[in-house]
């Protein structure tokens, strides 16, 4: 462990890795093709990464097949939900518009990712497009596109990802419960009331 203070160099990483190849390099495009589309209205979960001059932020995104929205070959829009009301994805695109997604296909061995520049809106017109049932979003977020590109599953193979038999089972993690009241000081009666709560809201408080 000696040496784990060391840092690597750009000439170290032409050393230890071989570049891409001129098909992976030809493959990241500027704006959506039909293929990406067509994944894109299939997805229904993405991370969403952000950042500004406080840190950075990832905060996952999900919805029914179709929840990002294709506006032209260039941009896509999502609906933002609501969550712990930290917005911190929000803030951080009002001070920095560069944005990543990396979106996730479940039973699928690929990742589809965008990178761009994000817009946070309140247009009638956009969110009327984004309402799921009769619920219709406070925000959404435009991205402008400047690249896109499908990313390799083999971290879906090493994480064993669909693999019925990488469920975790619950009770070898603390509960959400336990730890809001280890935080806080509560007692283990509290921490059944909290997990109660969370395991309705997480799964009915959706909009």
């Amino acid at each position: 462990m000696s040496n784990i203070a060391s840092s690597v160099t750009g000439a170290d990483l032409d050393r230890l890795y071989a570049p891409p190849s001129e098909a992976i390099q030809r493959a990241v495009l500027p704006h959506l093709v039909p293929f990406h589309e067509a994944y894109i209205a299939a997805a229904t979960f993405l991370c969403l990464a952000s950042g500004s001059a406080q840190g950075l932020d990832a905060s996952p995104r999900g919805g029914p097949a179709g929840f990002v929205k294709v506006v032209d070959p260039h941009h896509v829009a999502f609906a933002d939900w609501p969550g712990n009301n930290r917005i911190e994805t929000l803030r951080n695109l009002l001070a920095d518009d560069r944005l990543a997604m990396l979106f996730l296909f479940p039973g699928l061995d690929v990742f589809l990712r965008i990178n761009g520049r994000g817009r946070v809106l309140t247009a009638p017109d956009l969110l009327a497009t984004l309402k799921e049932g009769q619920k219709t979003p406070k925000t959404a977020i435009l991205v402008a596109i400047e690249q896109v590109l499908f990313h390799c599953g083999k971290a879906i193979n090493r994480a064993r990802l669909w693999d019925e038999t990488s469920r975790i089972d619950r009770s070898r993690v603390p509960s959400i419960g336990q730890m809001k009241t280890a935080l806080t000081g509560g007692s283990p009666a509290e921490a059944e009331v909290v997990d109660a709560q969370y395991c309705e809201s997480v799964r009915k408080d959706l909009y």
